[in-house]
């Protein structure tokens, strides 16, 4: 038989560890010797904090990112195959959302192994539960694009479809680039239009506030560099 992909998500900050993750999910991270990982170091530190009784060295644990090659992927569900329970970690967050895990669960799929998804943070839907824009029509739209023509096209894009289709629209950024996009959202929006900057979600540093453009601009700049943040637009 084959083994079971768990997908364990992982804290957005190392201190609230115990605070945000179920019992369950706890119980099930220090049950399993095998993981396909984002980042090894990052998740060798999570699990210590969750108590595993493994010695760290002793995991298997295989890293999955964004260039990791087609075959490689494939090559990581031999232990599946093989009869043990395999968890998926992001380095923050939910697994396969915004994560390149989803491609190690679509060859789960395609081979018949059972996919179990386990709860925990996601600071996507946070952010949305906390804006106030439309939770029952949205869009993850990932990263705009980096260079100040695209992405201020792209913006104009995402309010245009926000008016047409009362569709609140998700988007993030490299940290270091929060202030670049928020300036350009700020002076290309329109003045009615509402926008979201959700920041650091569930630290203790969390700030979410929910404003129509007018009243940015009336604003201090907020502080995000380097800080991960969700940004939500509702025209």
């Amino acid at each position: 038989m084959t083994g079971i992909l768990y997908l364990i998500p992982a804290p957005m900050g190392g201190d609230t560890i115990n605070d945000i993750l179920p019992l369950d999910v706890i119980e099930t991270a220090k049950r399993l010797t095998h993981f396909v990982v984002e980042n090894a170091k990052t998740t060798r530190a999570h699990l210590k904090m969750l108590g595993t009784p493994h010695e760290l060295r002793s995991l298997s644990m295989s890293e999955l990112s964004e260039h990791t090659k087609e075959h490689e992927v494939t090559a990581l569900l031999q232990p599946l195959l093989d009869g043990f329970d395999v968890g998926l970690m992001s380095e923050a967050g939910c697994p396969g959302v915004a994560d390149p895990g989803a491609r190690l669960v679509q060859l789960a799929h395609q081979r018949g192994i059972q996919v179990v998804p386990l709860v925990g943070p996601s600071s996507l839907l946070m952010a949305l539960m906390a804006s106030g824009a439309n939770g029952q029509k949205f869009r993850f739209n990932g990263y705009l694009p980096s260079d100040a023509t695209g992405r201020v096209q792209a913006i104009r894009q995402l309010e245009a479809s926000s008016s047409k289709e009362s569709q609140a629209e998700l988007f993030i950024e490299t940290p270091y680039r929060n202030g670049a996009l928020f300036q350009a959202l700020r002076d290309n929006l329109k003045a009615h239009t509402r926008l979201t900057v959700a920041c650091d979600i569930s630290l203790p540093s969390q700030e979410i506030l929910t404003l129509e453009i007018g009243q940015w601009k009336k604003k201090p700049e907020p502080q995000i560099h380097k800080r991960p943040t969700v940004f939500i637009i509702q025209a």
